[in-house]
């Protein structure tokens, strides 16, 4: 955080000092107690403190309140602004935070790959600038602050993801952020426990249009079906289109698979570049279009764009190749799982394991309220039209999937499990060196991960 003084701060709130020095220098930002982590922290809140002693570490303290205490309440090492509204001031304080910077913000959303092309933004400019980034998939809307206080002086680019759990979340993201730049990856189905139904998560995801500055550029997917469906006549900014379609502003062609990831031709403004991007699949490719759009935007070349991308390092459990029990081949994808990067997955397992048994292991989708019978069916759906040799799934709600593609038609031989307990026996004795099984759920999923552990084979 850019240091402040409580005389600035109180400006910028409309707060009177009632008790400390308007010398106090205040560093770091927070709205809730768990988030003091250190001295000369301001805290924004409607609350009454009254276990001081569990704060005496970090003092000095800044509390800017509306609660009016008396002053024999106060620790001395508390330097207290009162102010008539603590939310009002809070959004006072964040507006006037993030003003101070003018810089590119890229916001990321999507239900598949929004992780990856962050860090692939990340990647790419941090080869010659400084960068705040949110870290990994920590995206929630308690980070918010603190990603954005992460801004500095010396910052010259920030990329957050903005992930949706309920309606909103992208809006109050952008309250904070306020992006120069939007990506939307792609809108499968997923958080229907919040959003309730699928449109309602696709006008989710479409906050995206709302938050992103008038002048500022928004980066889609041409090709997802979903995203389309988003209202963006009253977007004033630049639309930049990203897929295999002639339409698109920057253009995917001749796409292939090569050892630890993909190659391909992109084609934009009539002039064609060589790209490799680490990790398998198509998905890959797309996260890859959004990244160099976005970089490009924000003055990279795409040559040095596509050298820098070289050198990213993808993420283990999503699409990763190990050798596995019985000299078998392991495609590890227990990062997360969504109907939309079940489908990817599928697609690899199919490319890369031509001419070997294939061993599909699927746990359960989560977040999906009363919507996950019918989401475990469309996953159903998806295994019998890709086609796998073995089916397993693992968990109650997952055993929909198993049901449901033998009902589409699916005649391998299927199994369905509550746990992982008795898998390992049973694929010990079906999976050789001429096997290739692909494991996905998602890092919540004990049952799931501790399975993958054990398929990996001991160095």
């Amino acid at each position: 955080m850019k240091p402040h003084t409580v005389s600035s701060i109180r400006t910028i709130i409309s707060g009177e000092l009632v008790q400390g020095s308007d010398e106090v220098l205040v560093q770091y930002g927070a709205y809730r107690l768990k988030q003091i982590k250190n001295k000369n922290t301001i805290l924004f809140t409607n609350m009454r403190i009254i276990d001081w002693r569990s704060l005496k570490k970090f003092f000095p303290l800044v509390l800017a309140t509306e609660w009016k205490y008396s002053k024999d309440e106060i620790p001395e090492n508390v330097t207290l602004i009162q102010v008539t509204n603590a939310d009002e001031a809070y959004w006072k304080f964040v507006r006037y935070y993030r003003s101070l910077f003018q810089i590119p913000v890229v916001a990321v959303t999507g239900t598949s790959g929004k992780t990856t092309t962050k860090e692939m933004i990340k990647h790419i400019l941090s080869a010659d600038r400084i960068v705040t980034a949110t870290n990994l998939t920590s995206n929630s809307r308690t980070a918010n602050l603190q990603y954005l206080l992460n801004i500095d002086e010396e910052t010259e680019a920030a990329i957050f993801e903005t992930a949706v759990g309920s309606p909103g979340d992208v809006l109050k993201a952008g309250e904070y952020f306020k992006p120069t730049i939007g990506i939307i990856t792609n809108i499968g189905a997923h958080h229907l426990d919040y959003c309730k139904t699928l449109e309602g998560y696709i006008a989710a995801k479409g906050e995206m249009v709302k938050i992103v500055n008038p002048t500022g550029i928004l980066i889609i997917n041409a090709e997802d079906s979903n995203t389309s469906k988003i209202d963006m006549k009253n977007f004033q900014g630049k639309i930049i289109k990203v897929g295999t379609h002639r339409t698109c502003h920057f253009r995917a062609l001749n796409i292939r698979y090569s050892q630890e990831g993909m190659e391909f031709s992109l084609k934009h403004k009539r002039k064609s570049y060589q790209v490799f991007v680490p990790g398998l699949g198509v998905h890959q490719v797309y996260n890859a279009l959004a990244t160099i759009a976005a970089v490009y935007e924000m003055g990279v070349t795409i040559p040095e764009a596509a050298f820098r991308l070289k050198t990213f390092r993808k993420f283990n459990k999503q699409l990763q190749v190990v050798d596995g029990i019985n000299d078998s081949m392991i495609i590890d994808d227990t990062w997360s799982i969504t109907t939309t990067s079940l489908e990817a997955a599928l697609k690899v397992l199919n490319e890369i394991g031509k001419e070997k048994k294939k061993v599909a292991i699927i746990g359960t989708i989560t977040d999906l309220g009363s919507w996950g019978y019918i989401i475990h069916e469309q996953a159903g759906d998806l295994i019998y039209k890709s086609g796998v040799d073995v089916l397993i799934t693992i968990g109650e709600h997952a055993s929909i999937i198993a049901d449901h593609a033998v009902k589409r038609g699916l005649t391998s031989p299927v199994y369905t499990f509550r746990n992982e307990v008795l898998v390992l026996n049973l694929l010990n004795k079906i999976v050789d060196s001429n096997t290739i099984v692909l494991i996905k759920g998602d890092m919540y999923s004990l049952p799931v991960i501790e399975l993958a552990a054990k398929l990996r084979k001991k160095k």
